[in-house]
């Protein structure tokens, strides 16, 4: 498929798929015209990289973890393993700190809500 329909069928510009062929997460062949063309597992591949990105992963450590995904239980099986795990808790930290900004936000809407029924 060519990279407009990619597009169209992962809800990811077209600008995007481009940066991701750069960054090394996605490729491509290329017809004798030079146009991008995609296999059918470049949908799941390019969701993989948006759930990643979503998560605040930079590019950089998608392309680390992308071998893993790729050939799972290669050699550098014990290198991505230890980047997963550090990404995990550097995740789990974000996590603990948004419920915590969740739970204040909760008392302010409270306190809030008290003061109106109070009018």
């Amino acid at each position: 498929m060519r990279i407009g329909e990619l597009a169209a069928r992962t809800g990811v510009s077209v600008r995007s798929l481009r940066y991701y062929e750069q960054q090394r997460l996605l490729t491509s062949s290329r017809s004798t015209g030079g146009q991008r063309n995609y296999t059918k597992n470049a949908i799941e591949r390019v969701g993989y990289i948006r759930r990643m990105f979503a998560a605040g992963l930079t590019s950089r450590t998608i392309a680390d973890l992308l071998p893993c995904v790729d050939y799972p239980g290669e050699d550098t099986a014990d290198s991505a393993a230890e980047r997963m795990l550090r990404e995990r808790d550097r995740l789990s930290e974000h996590i603990a700190e948004l419920v915590r900004t969740r739970d204040s936000l909760d008392e302010l809407i409270a306190t809030n809500r008290a003061y109106r029924t109070a009018l």
